[in-house]
């Protein structure tokens, strides 16, 4: 009994001690409310196993505290290398080489140094190539790694230089938005397959240049629409003297030797009348002969081969009408800035759709070009409608007018133009042929314009136009199937 009074007692100090505690220090195991019948050896022995001493804990929580700081600072660290670093990486400095035609540095530079504000990394080297040789040099060099990211070439070109040209990009322009932005012609010679190789700047074509000044002289104030209302004219605008000879020539078509684009003009007439290329030996061939030589020949004479190059003959006023690109006003205007021209849409058989000629530029990437997206991109910049307009305006203050937009939106700011104006109305009715005068590519064009050369002064030495197509037709065949054109 005493034994049990003791412990009772000594129960009650026990627990009146641990009351004293404050219940902020208290471990939350020993928060929790004990039961009546639980020994105090049995807590005793349950405590020294669950007990986890201050001390520990709140190392743990150190530990934890600087381990979280340390991921913290390394994941910090990583964002200001990026930060630091990243712009150094995207600004390493490229450069393009753009080999060009025709047009001088100063063209270009204004639209260039915008586009460098833009991208001060990308730095644009416009270098101005001679045309003689251009397009051998231009796929020599390129296979060898010295030629140029960006280049220039004609429109019937590609099958020439399919090997060297790098396809557009979908992400640079979809070939949905080619087609909505440039004219059908564009489509036709720049694709193969799926993919479109270049991106053009102008549109140019076959126009009918006249002299207005002759024309009113004459009496007449309306150029030709068709070939039979070119012929009623051209007998009045022709003058010759006493003897027979020429004193101005009425137009400059029937010879080769002495009219610039003869094989343009005589493609047109071969196009106009359902010929083709690929077949010269067929009636719409010889008939597209007989009747660009008829001009010149004895019964009309219209034009002979004692006339000076058409061109010349033009600038001097001795020959009334010409066929030729726009292009060609720039020169003539030059020699002779008083003279009183204007451009008409060529003329085209009664009744038939028009149709005319091709012969424009376009600018294209190197497929061997180690920055074919920064190359691309600087074209996708040259075609936007802001920078074609501002191109145009730089050509305009260098001479009379500048190269003919290529986007079709941009088609009624020239629709009124006096030399260009025709080239917007023939824009949707022209095709192309590989026979284009002064391309100088020593290929293609060239070596079939020398069959069509020689069948027309095989005419004029007295040889049938169907003996004289013949002979051509197997010259040109074997040039169609040297590029696979066939």
């Amino acid at each position: 009994m005493d034994d049990n009074k003791q412990n009772r007692e000594e129960n009650q100090q026990q627990s009146s001690i641990y009351e004293t505690v404050p219940v902020e220090e208290v471990a939350p195991e020993i928060q929790s409310p004990m039961s009546d019948d639980v020994s105090s050896s049995s807590y005793s022995s349950s405590n020294d196993f669950n007990f986890i001493p201050s001390v520990y804990q709140e190392n743990k929580k150190k530990y934890l505290l600087i381990g979280g700081a340390v991921v913290v600072f390394f994941i910090l660290l990583l964002i200001i290398l990026k930060i630091i670093f990243s712009p150094k990486l995207s600004t390493k400095q490229i450069t393009l080489t753009y080999w060009g035609l025709w047009e001088e540095a100063q063209v270009f530079e204004p639209l260039i140094e915008q586009y460098r504000r833009i991208n001060p990394h990308i730095n644009i080297i416009y270098q101005k190539k001679e045309p003689k040789n251009y397009r051998d040099k231009l796929i020599v060099r390129s296979k060898d790694g010295q030629g140029p990211d960006i280049f220039r070439f004609h429109n019937t070109w590609l099958p020439q230089i399919k090997e060297i040209a790098a396809p557009l990009p979908s992400n640079i322009m979809s070939n949905s938005e080619f087609e909505k932005t440039f004219y059908k012609i564009h489509q036709r010679d720049l694709k193969i397959g799926n993919y479109y190789y270049g991106l053009p700047l102008t549109i140019d074509g076959l126009v009918l240049i006249y002299n207005e000044s002759l024309f009113r002289k004459a009496g007449i104030f309306d150029p030709p629409t068709n070939w039979d209302e070119l012929t009623d004219i051209v007998s009045k605008l022709t003058v010759k003297d006493k003897n027979g000879q020429l004193i101005t020539a009425g137009i400059a078509i029937g010879t080769a030797n002495n009219i610039d684009h003869f094989s343009d003009i005589f493609g047109l007439m071969l196009v106009q009348n359902g010929g083709d290329i690929t077949k010269l030996d067929q009636p719409e061939a010889v008939g597209a002969l007989e009747s660009y030589r008829k001009f010149a020949e004895p019964a009309y004479s219209f034009w002979d081969e004692n006339m000076p190059l058409s061109t010349i003959a033009f600038v001097q006023e001795k020959v009334a009408m010409i066929i030729a690109p726009s292009w060609q006003v720039i020169d003539i205007k030059a020699a002779n800035p008083d003279i009183d021209l204007k451009t008409a849409p060529v003329p085209n058989i009664p009744g038939s759709p028009p149709l005319s000629i091709a012969n424009y530029w376009v600018e294209g990437v190197s497929r061997y070009s180690r920055h074919q997206i920064e190359a691309w991109k600087f074209l996708r910049f040259l075609i936007e409608k802001n920078n074609l307009t501002k191109l145009y305006e730089i050509q305009s203050k260098l001479r009379p007018f500048g190269e003919p937009y290529s986007r079709v939106d941009l088609a009624p700011l020239l629709s009124q133009h006096p030399y260009l104006a025709s080239v917007i109305k023939q824009a949707d009715h022209y095709v192309s042929l590989p026979l284009i005068s002064r391309t100088f590519d020593n290929g293609l064009n060239d070596e079939i314009i020398k069959y069509i050369e020689n069948a027309i002064n095989a005419t004029i030495a007295g040889v049938s136009y169907n003996e004289a197509l013949n002979t051509a037709k197997q010259g040109v065949d074997q040039v169609l199937n040297k590029y696979n054109l066939q």
